[in-house]
This record gives C-alpha cells, sequence and structure tokens, in this order.
C-alpha cells in the first residue's frame, strides 16, 4: 500500500513537499514514481527514482523546480516541489515500479496510491 501526504492549497512561487509512504511490504527494490492528473486532462508523468536512488528522472515541465528523492529506511518517497505555478494544480500520485528504474511509463508501475491534492493559486 502507498499513501501519499503533504498535498494542500498554495499561493504561486510556494512551494509543498510531498511524502509517499510504503506500507505492507518492502518498495526498496522498487523504482517509485509520481505522477499527476488535473481534471480533465490525462495522467502525467512528474518525476521517477531508480530503486538506489542513483537516477533521477523528471518531465521537463518540472526540472530545476521539483526534486525527487527516497528514504529506504523508512520505505518512504519524497517530491519537493518549489516555485509552483497554478498550472501544477493536480491530484499527484506515487507509485511502484517492479522493474527498479522509475521511468516515465506509467504502464511499468505495478502499485498506486490514491493520490493527494494540490492545488495552486495565482
Amino acid at each position: 500500500q502507498l499513501v501519499e501526504s503533504g498535498g494542500g492549497l498554495v499561493q504561486g512561487g510556494d512551494s509543498l513537499r510531498l511524502s509517499c509512504v510504503a506500507s505492507g511490504r518492502t518498495f526498496n527494490s522498487y523504482g517509485m514514481g509520481w505522477f499527476r492528473q488535473a481534471p480533465g486532462k490525462e495522467r502525467e508523468f512528474v518525476a521517477g527514482i531508480s530503486w538506489n536512488g542513483h537516477i533521477k528522472n523528471y518531465a521537463d515541465f518540472v526540472k530545476d523546480r521539483f526534486m525527487i528523492s527516497r528514504d529506504n529506511a523508512k520505505n518512504t518517497v519524497h517530491l519537493q516541489m518549489n516555485s509552483l505555478k497554478p498550472e501544477d494544480t493536480a491530484v499527484y500520485s506515487c507509485a511502484a515500479d517492479s522493474w527498479g528504474e522509475g521511468v516515465s511509463d506509467a504502464n511499468r508501475y505495478e502499485y498506486w496510491g490514491q493520490g493527494t491534492q494540490v492545488t495552486v493559486s495565482s
């Protein structure tokens, strides 16, 4: 089970830190990813991290603003979001990829959390 937290309502330019805690099994060998879905839009990849944290992938629209990290000892993945924009408003979900790579393809992810709402006002 994956449970996200840290979402909320913020103003443009603010920061948020999302967390995803895994329970029920260890995801230390899994790649982890963050995806988001805005109303009326398809789900899109935001960031991914390999099982050991050595490889990180980002969508172009979040490069230099968001940072993904993981703490395998705590079975936790974080997404630090800085310089938030209104277009970042969406439900953010974390997911686990048994291939261990944290790639952008959502079809590679087997486990998904319920998501946390992020709303950025202008």
